[in-house]
């Protein structure tokens, strides 16, 4: 009986400190990266590329997926406002058949934006990879990423432990119902964000440089 008691207070114990942990890493990420992001466009810098954070353009049920719409019109947005050269449309494209990168480029050319200053990393599993190969594949030490705010913030917070100067344009975001589990879900994830960083994960493929003129 003593050994079970014991065995309830550790996993109490280290049921508080992760959730500790969890709302530790939310509050700093935010609090960091709040200063480096923004819904106006008047309050983004001029840089040369920006990144487009990948989703799925459709949901599990066939519907559009907002998230990928809405990152879609602020990228065609920055772009035209002159603030960006380029983008890079960073995304999933692990399974045969679902190509992230390949729908932003077809969506952001719908847009209006020249093919030749879209480019395409097939590698960007996860935020991490993403932010990290836009400055060891694509060569920038300063972006701006487009996404939902709160995944900018995380985005900001990765990039800046990596020695990217970087900015987050706020795509509009979902409604708070519809999106109530990828809320939920972020709180993991700002948590993971802090143990990649503590624990120097690295993306999960390389490759060869791509020049961007």
């Amino acid at each position: 009986m003593k050994i079970i008691k014991n065995l309830i207070k550790i996993f109490l114990l280290l049921f508080v400190a992760g959730f500790l942990f969890i709302v530790f890493a939310n509050y700093s990420i935010k609090k960091e990266s709040d200063p480096f992001i923004s819904y106006a466009i008047s309050e983004i810098p001029k840089v040369k590329t920006a990144v487009v954070l990948g989703t799925n353009k459709s949901l599990s049920n066939g519907k559009p997926n907002p998230y990928f719409k809405y990152r879609i019109d602020a990228a065609a947005e920055l772009y035209r406002s002159g603030k960006i050269q380029t983008i890079i449309v960073s995304g999933d494209n692990s399974v045969k058949g679902y190509n992230e990168p390949e729908q932003m480029k077809l969506d952001l050319i719908v847009n209006g934006i020249p093919a030749e200053k879209i480019y395409e990393d097939f590698a960007g599993f996860r935020t991490l990879d993403s932010v990290v190969r836009a400055k060891e594949i694509f060569g920038q030490n300063k972006v701006i990423f487009i996404s939902q705010k709160f995944h900018n913030e995380r985005a900001v917070f990765l990039a800046k432990n990596h020695g990217i100067e970087a900015f987050g344009y706020n795509a509009k975001d979902v409604n708070k119902y519809a999106g109530l589990k990828t809320n939920l879900r972020e709180y993991l994830a700002k948590a993971k964000a802090y143990l990649d960083i503590w624990f120097h994960v690295e993306p999960k493929f390389g490759g060869e440089k791509i020049l961007i003129p």
